[in-house]
């Protein structure tokens, strides 16, 4: 009798506890893009640039290729590790500065 009663409060109390839910389906799917191993295009000087107009890049010397990659366009498929890309958006702000 006791045994029973023992076993009965441990399946209740096992009812009882709680557990985190399972992550969202997109949060387990999000993967952060990998970072580069290294700044082969000189991108993280242009850093100051993010969030501003593309005009910007009128007052900037850049001495190494360069590319504007705005919404509406598809990226060429071959890559220059030492192109600098700077990716504009819908608003016309630098977004990105990637290497390729």
């Amino acid at each position: 009798r006791m045994r029973r009663a023992l076993c009965l409060a441990v399946v209740l109390l096992a009812g009882c506890a709680t557990t985190a839910p399972p992550p969202s389906p997109v949060i387990a799917a999000f993967q952060p893009p990998p970072l580069p191993l290294q700044d082969t295009c000189g991108a993280t000087a242009q850093a100051a640039l993010l969030g501003q107009r593309a005009n910007a890049l009128e007052r900037v010397l850049i001495l190494r290729p360069v590319r504007l990659l705005r919404g509406t366009s598809a990226p060429v498929p071959a890559t220059m590790p030492t192109r600098i890309n700077f990716v504009i958006g819908a608003d016309e702000a630098i977004v990105a500065i990637t290497c390729g």
